[in-house]
């Protein structure tokens, strides 16, 4: 190939938009229910405990997977990259037909410029964090596709409708990074690449392109399949049509065998009265019937061929097993010790032991104790194996969630997740709980104020967008800085928003992620249509998933060198404003920002609260997996509980909350819980009067 000219960065982030639409089929033919329902009902069975030992993909599914995708593929003449991963992120295959797209480009042709906007990505990184998206956002309780994060990302829910609130997972396309410390990255003499313990990072964070599908077996998510075919990554703003996307056709016909039980699908799931999307084709609108697919090992050679992915997967493996969820070899099994009767599970690494038992705080004399941080975890995990799940089926099951609490230093002192939590949400409640923190600290400005640069070549505290112009014939790829972004412009916006001149300087404020995320929509108030924006965000005009603001650029420069990485273990020579950029070493600082505060990036969905002693600030608890205000529910209830046990910690002072602030005339908000969030239970307006 000759030399190909990239709108932006070919080495940017993505969150890879897609379509809108959905059907709701009730043809369970392709799918995979548990081989013995219960009787006397309709509904699949699984809510958790069918994972077993033997709950995992073989190398001959994975193979059957990928032989499904390849024949529609031919039939609908796109050849097309295809990934296979377990449900903790092992990568179990990567193949490219002759012909495929090497590379695809992002864009919402709103006219949006900077950030993501324009950027093409390597086609291999974007089927993998689709296929990663499918297994990370679904369970035995909910099957969720890229589809289904298309809708959840955008400024409305749903995507076309004026004056509603954005998504509620708006921002989760940031999570999962790959220079994340939490996320694990593979490190072995087959070049960072086989089978461990996870969750594993994505190359791209999560995506919510078309095209990205869970897969199952006996009504236990296994894994996920993704696609990339097409050229374009767009978001579709109206979701009421049923759109043909080939990445989607073409990803659907690979779930045949392994497809989500259908009372699980996310079509048959309601969030605010909406029901969510999850496909936009069925199997009997494929050009091929995927049962009649033959076998991987009758590929010839003329269809394509495992590729390598540096740092990922390495064709010379083959096609791989994957592990059992759950089971030591996947990173999360039960725990054993320190939250017993809680059904609890943990993050451990290849020897079983606990990656996050608890543990005292880092930071002084305040700092959280040993006992303090179990007894916040066991109430969290109280109250949400209480509470009413928002976004699993069947209806009246327990939420599932992870939760993570940190010390103001952002240190992890305790990982744990309930039953059959959805993977993403170990990441993304770690993120949380950080955000809370740090925007609650006296630390927040300077820290973003005197960020260390991610390399010599980039700009100290500040996001530079790249542009790149890359030959492939020579080997090389050549990037310019085309703008710069200052932490210091955003800092100065939010404190004239506020009207606080030391705001995020001071600690006098307690900021959640639902406070904080308010600041961080193109409208303020949320979703309102012709407002203007929270000073963490761009304007509307100038905004997309692909250009939020704060964010992204926390993270961009350090993400950009985790691909340049990737790029120059694939053999290409990488320049920045004329000068080579130095061989990066395999084990790159484990930190999206260089602030190990929020060493993983910051979320700015809801569902975390700052920790206390008195009017001290000690930490931050959040929680992912559910619905939002589920999440805002265990976070602040767990600290309140825990409270009244221990005498010693507990919520800010109601006089601190962010909620007492009315910027525009509009009051943050600080957490939403429920109405009547109990399972079995008439308790209703849980969290007054806390």
């Amino acid at each position: 190939m000759g030399i190909v000219r990239i709108g932006q960065c070919l080495i940017g982030l993505a969150l890879l938009a897609g379509c809108g639409g959905g059907s709701n089929s009730t043809s369970s033919t392709g799918t995979s229910p548990p081989d013995n329902p219960p009787s006397g009902g309709s509904d699949s069975g699984c809510t958790g405990s069918c994972a077993s030992a033997s709950s995992y993909l073989t190398a001959a599914d994975v193979g059957k997977v990928i032989a499904q995708t390849v024949q529609e593929a031919s039939a609908q003449n796109v050849p097309a990259t295809i990934a296979v991963v377990d449900r903790v992120g092992n990568v179990l295959a990567i193949y490219r037909m002759n012909g495929a797209r090497a590379i695809v480009r992002i864009g919402t042709d709103r006219g949006v410029v900077g950030g993501l906007e324009g950027l093409l990505v390597p086609s291999e990184l974007a089927a993998l964090s689709k296929a990663l998206t499918g297994a990370y956002l679904s369970s035995e309780g909910n099957a969720f596709s890229t589809r289904t994060a298309s809708q959840i990302v955008q400024d409305h829910l749903n995507p076309g409708e004026r004056n509603a609130p954005g998504g509620p997972l708006f921002g989760v396309q940031f999570s999962q990074l790959p220079c994340s410390d939490f996320s694990r990255q593979l490190a072995d003499s087959a070049g960072g690449v086989g089978i461990g313990p996870g969750p594993h990072r994505s190359p791209l964070g999560l995506s919510a392109d078309p095209g990205g599908f869970p897969l199952y077996k006996n009504g236990v998510p296994v894994g996920g399949v993704g696609v990339a075919a097409d050229a374009d990554y767009t978001l579709d703003p109206n979701i009421t049509n049923r759109d043909r996307d080939i990445d989607e056709y073409i990803a659907w016909a690979g779930t045949f065998g392994f497809g989500a039980p259908i009372d699980r699908r996310g079509d048959v799931i309601t969030i605010d009265g909406k029901n969510f999307r999850y496909t936009d084709v069925e199997f009997n609108q494929l050009a091929l019937d995927p049962a009649n697919a033959p076998g991987y090992a009758s590929l010839a050679a003329a269809s394509g061929g495992l590729i390598n992915a540096p740092g990922y997967y390495a064709s010379s493996a083959g096609i791989l097993s994957g592990t059992a969820f759950g089971q030591v070899e996947s990173g999360i099994r039960p725990d054993t010790s320190d939250y017993p009767g809680l059904d609890a599970f943990v993050v451990v690494d290849g020897a079983g032991n606990n990656r996050f038992a608890p543990q005292p705080g880092s930071d002084g004399s305040s700092a959280l104790t040993e006992n303090e941080v179990r007894t916040l975890m066991q109430e969290a995990l109280k109250v949400a194996n209480r509470a009413r799940a928002q976004i699993r089926r069947p209806l009246s099951t327990q939420a599932r969630v992870s939760v993570s609490i940190v010390d103001t230093n952002g240190q992890a002192l305790a990982i744990a997740r309930t039953r059959d939590a959805p993977v993403f949400g170990t990441d993304v409640s770690l993120q949380k709980a950080r955000t809370a923190m740090f925007n609650s600290s006296a630390h927040a400005a300077d820290d973003q104020l005197t960020a260390p640069a991610a390399s010599g070549l980039m700009t100290p505290a500040a996001a530079d967008y790249l542009a790149d112009v890359v030959d492939l014939n020579a080997g090389s790829v050549a990037l310019s800085v085309v703008a710069t972004r200052p932490f210091a412009d955003t800092l100065a916006r939010v404190r004239n928003f506020l009207g606080l001149p030391d705001a995020f300087g001071d600690g006098a404020i307690a900021f959640t992620d639902r406070a904080g995320g308010n600041l961080a929509r193109p409208y303020y108030p949320d979703g309102i249509d012709g407002m203007p924006p929270g000073p963490f965000s761009h304007p509307i005009a100038q905004w997309s998933p692909f250009q939020v603001g704060q964010q992204l650029d926390l993270v961009y420069n350090r993400v950009a060198l985790s691909l340049a990485l990737y790029l120059q273990q694939a053999g290409l020579s990488v320049s920045l404003a004329g000068t080579p950029l130095p061989m990066l070493p395999t084990d790159l600082p484990r930190t999206c920002t260089g602030i190990p505060r929020i060493a993983n990036g910051i979320q700015i969905f809801p569902g975390s609260v700052p920790i206390y002693r008195g009017n001290t600030l000690v930490g931050g608890i959040g929680v992912s997996g559910d619905g939002v205000d589920q999440d805002d529910m265990v976070s602040f209830l767990g600290v309140h509980n825990a409270g009244v046990i221990l005498g010693t910690i507990g919520n800010a002072p109601p006089a601190m909350r962010a909620d007492n602030l009315a910027p525009s005339g509009a009051h943050l908000r600080y957490i939403q819980c429920p109405q009547a969030p109990f399972i079995n239970s008439t308790d209703s307006n849980v969290c007054e009067g806390k």
